[in-house]
């Protein structure tokens, strides 16, 4: 069910030269979120810019054991956010969500990898944490975190409280390898197959994950990141071309933004 609230900021906490998270008050409905899922945010005291800009839903809020509100995770990269960055506790966000599809969850344990690059790691917590609450053992599920330098490397926390192994790579060496973050996910993959991996990050990062799925016949989901106006499939914009099936394009708004990997052209 979609939604349109007024969310009442909670905090707004850099976590790096760039990296920001925002957390909000909102109405009960969006605790229905699932791990995938994203939200459209505009700010009320401004109509620069005209449109609404899509965020994934980075974690729920909860506190006492009750739902307050969910969590975004950002990077200054334009207007909108150099704004999102002055919006202090008590200022609010105007919200539209949850939207778009979530990642596929077993019933049952199973062998994950979760590779995310740089911001692509926004709905990478909250998937990892739903495992676990699905009863999938911290051994079971392997990150691996890219970035081009250490201030990329985002969330690294959040995945060591949940006990998951992490391998961690930047561009320059700064942490971990200095490699793609898919160099050591291809040799892992050699070494202990998983039944499924989820990914987020750059379009060429995608593309090298989905050729590893593919060789080694694994199923893949991946959160899909694009330019979107509406966030609901109004305008139309937000095309991924399908490898087969009736419809040549679907909407990443609507239909994603969480797609099998060997189902679109990447």
């Amino acid at each position: 069910m979609m939604i349109q609230s007024k969310a009442q900021v909670l905090w707004n906490k850099a976590i790096g030269s760039l990296y920001y998270k925002i957390g909000m008050a909102c109405d009960a409905e969006f605790s229905k979120a699932v791990p995938g899922q994203f939200v459209m945010l505009s700010l009320d005291s401004s109509l620069e810019p005209l449109l609404r800009r899509p965020f994934s839903i980075h974690k729920p809020i909860v506190q006492n054991g009750h739902y307050v509100g969910i969590e975004v995770l950002y990077k200054v990269v334009g207007t909108f956010t150099r704004k999102l960055v002055a919006a202090g506790p008590e200022a609010q966000i105007d919200v539209i969500g949850p939207l778009g599809n979530g990642f596929h969850i077993a019933d049952t344990p199973q062998r994950s990898y979760l590779v995310a690059g740089g911001i692509g790691v926004a709905p990478m917590v909250f998937l990892a944490q739903r495992l676990k609450d699905g009863g999938s053992p911290p051994e079971l599920n392997t990150v691996f975190l890219g970035g081009q330098s250490t201030q990329d490397l985002l969330c690294r926390e959040d995945f060591e409280k949940l006990n998951m192994r992490i391998h961690l790579t930047t561009d320059d060496g700064t942490s971990g390898d200095q490699c793609l973050v898919t160099d050591p996910l291809a040799l892992a993959v050699q070494t202990k197959c998983p039944d499924i991996i989820y990914a987020c990050g750059p379009p060429a990062m995608l593309k090298c994950v989905a050729g590893i799925a593919e060789h080694h016949q694994i199923r893949c989901q991946m959160s899909i990141e694009t330019i979107m106006a509406c966030g609901i499939g109004a305008c139309l914009g937000c095309n991924v071309e399908m490898r087969q099936g009736p419809q040549k394009y679907q909407h990443v708004c609507v239909d994603g933004p969480i797609f099998e990997a060997d189902a679109i052209v990447i």
